[in-house]
């Protein structure tokens, strides 16, 4: 008959599964125990970009946070340095978010111009008139500007390079969520990813889930193996984005045991 200890532990035991996210099947042949560190900062763009996960309802291409490589490239300074010279050879873009103050996100302009398309099209279909101005923008804005930002007068004298430029142009490339005005300057303007509203939210709110749930658990960790079958309920995203994303931000950090990757909770 188990004494009163064991029964203790197992009713904790217990409260934690209750309490965990769900479990869900994953590829094993693409667990992030498999493909956790990478040499060359492109290889990791592009194997993340594979494992975007696939969400319902809300048309996004595929984007990489700068924090999931940090996490996956020892060397933050070559990170920082290839992603510069991508960007110059305009195979991506690099985004300010509004979920944290060095929240990054990376996309490659491929994708980007096709995230342009589907809301050209969603317009299309409202009748919508001035789309000439998003032809400007791809044409004169995305290959000369690549900076995370872009003031109004520079953003004016571009797209006239185009056509006649009116007001209602700007308010359709803001309403569209290509650009989005600066609090403290509204001269200026981040250039934004449309549609991705939704995501940031479940990004911000996944991020304190997971955070919560390690932090409640005996020892703040866990294998990484079974952590990445979770399933986080406040997230259209996965775990292995999450915990990318967490570690290279320093929020969480991996340990190489014999059994295996743990993750655990980082000390402040």
């Amino acid at each position: 008959m188990p004494g009163p200890s064991t029964r203790k532990r197992r009713r904790q035991r217990d409260d934690e599964e209750e309490n965990a996210p769900e479990t869900v099947d994953t590829d094993q042949s693409l667990s992030l125990e498999d493909n956790f560190t990478f040499s060359d900062t492109l290889v990791a763009l592009r194997i993340m970009r594979a494992q975007f996960p696939h969400i319902d309802k809300v048309s996004v291409e595929p984007f990489i946070l700068r924090s999931q490589l940090y996490s996956s490239v020892k060397d933050r300074t070559q990170v920082d340095r290839e992603l510069e010279s991508l960007n110059r050879e305009r195979v991506l873009r690099i985004f300010k978010l509004n979920t944290g103050q060095d929240d990054h996100a990376i996309m490659f302009v491929e994708d980007y111009l096709n995230q342009i398309e589907r809301v050209v099209k969603r317009l299309e279909a409202k009748k919508q008139d001035d789309l000439a101005v998003f032809g400007w923008f791809k044409m004169h804005i995305i290959h000369s500007k690549l900076d995370t930002s872009i003031g109004h007068e520079e953003l004016c004298a571009l797209l006239s390079l185009g056509g006649k430029v009116k007001d209602e142009h700007i308010s359709l490339l803001i309403n569209a969520g290509l650009l989005t005005r600066q609090l403290i300057d509204q001269t200026m303007y981040w250039f934004a990813i449309p549609n991705i509203g939704a995501v940031l939210k479940g990004l911000s709110q996944g991020r304190k889930e997971l955070l919560s749930f390690l932090n409640r658990r005996k020892y703040k960790e866990m294998m990484l193996a079974p952590l990445e079958k979770k399933r986080l309920r406040l997230s259209v995203l996965d775990m292995r984005f999450h915990l990318r994303d967490l570690i290279g931000s320093g929020h969480l950090k991996s340990v190489q045991t014999p059994s295996g990757i743990v993750i655990r909770v980082a000390k402040d």
